[in-house]
């Protein structure tokens, strides 16, 4: 049994043992959350290339500004929480990597659709002219959320995975409050500087308000998700049965 899939601390004072177990990547969901990450993030890539104020807030004068993939990306992180918690770091730093390696191809796509000749008609070089400023940005964005991405979510899964070595099968919720908030912090800083660009931010001002309101966002967002992605998470341990194998061994062994 490899470490990815058990890792042994100690013997919590309860009596209960205390130890990371992980599923096989092979058995029951991991398939499926893999496939939802990569559509969230390529999906994310696009819709962030669009920025999108929604005004300001009266007597503040501070602008809501956001981009168009506000409301996808957030679903990333809690489907990176998912796959940390089932199948450990390993399997989420694969997911990550498989995500952004099909959004780099998404975007190379995207450029070469923009290069090949249109029609010479009106109709197809307004076609062609709309494709350039919907598409032509999206490999800044595809690289602010690269950079992000990694920083953020490979900090998300280590915190995960260290929690969980010392805790075990409990502190579930105490895992995801902590190792949320700290991803989001730093991916959310290191994308916004980068994809400001790409969304038409041109003022210190402007990348203040975008950051400070994504940070705050996906936070509150991934927060309020956390009874859910329990639930799920507990689910998926209850339904996988290389888990509970793992799971039954250690306790066995107290």
């Amino acid at each position: 049994m490899t470490s990815e899939h058990r890792t042994r601390t100690s013997t919590a004072e309860s009596g209960r043992p205390v130890g990371a177990v992980y599923a096989d990547r092979g058995s029951s969901h991991f398939d499926i959350l893999l496939a939802a990450m990569v559509t969230v993030v390529v999906l994310s890539g696009i819709g962030a290339a669009k920025g999108v104020s929604f005004g300001t807030v009266p007597g503040t004068g501070f602008e809501i500004i956001t981009d168009g993939g506000f409301f996808l990306f957030p679903l990333a992180y809690v489907l990176g929480d998912i796959i940390t918690e089932l199948y450990g770091a390993r399997s989420a730093r694969r997911a990550i990597l498989t995500s952004f390696a099909v959004s780099i191809l998404a975007s190379i796509s995207y450029q070469v659709i923009i290069a090949l000749p249109p029609f010479p008609d009106e109709y197809g070089l307004a076609k062609q002219s709309a494709l350039e400023i919907a598409l032509g940005p999206v490999w800044i964005v595809v690289l602010a959320g690269l950079a992000g991405f990694l920083a953020g979510q490979s900090l998300n899964s280590f915190v995960v995975t260290r929690m969980k070595r010392r805790m075990g099968e409990r502190g579930l919720i105490a895992r995801l409050f902590t190792s949320s908030g700290l991803g989001e912090l730093v991916d959310t800083i290191i994308f916004c500087s980068i994809a400001s660009v790409a969304i038409g931010i041109t003022t210190f001002e402007q990348w203040a308000e975008y950051t400070i309101l994504g940070v705050l966002y996906k936070v509150i967002v991934q927060y309020a998700m956390i009874p859910v992605t329990s639930a799920v998470i507990r689910w998926m341990k209850r339904t996988d049965p290389s888990y509970q194998a793992r799971l039954a061994a250690l306790e066995a062994e107290d």
